[in-house]
């Protein structure tokens, strides 16, 4: 794919969560709910990426956003690199 991907996070008020917002659609289905690294691994191509990254307990991708459950030992602005990273990767 050959799109430019733009993307904004937010953290959630107790740290433990990190939502992604972006301007391309991020699956083929129109949600995905993965409950641990062991599902992601399983399902679409963007959570199989996903999956790869340390620190991420659960995913959840809904059209243009998607919501990553972290393990809140590794730093959440890792977490917000290696995704943008993967995301980048993945899209160009």
């Amino acid at each position: 794919m050959s799109e430019y991907i733009e993307i904004e996070t937010e953290l959630s008020d107790d740290g433990k969560s990190i939502v992604f917002y972006t301007n391309l659609k991020l699956g083929e289905e129109n949600s995905e709910s993965y409950d641990s690294v062991e599902a992601m691994e399983e399902g679409s191509a963007v959570a199989q990426a996903l999956s790869e990254i340390d620190g991420i307990i659960q995913l959840q991708i809904d059209g243009k956003e998607m919501v990553i459950v972290r393990d809140l030992q590794v730093p959440y602005h890792a977490i917000v690199a290696d995704v943008s990273n993967a995301l980048k990767d993945f899209f160009l």
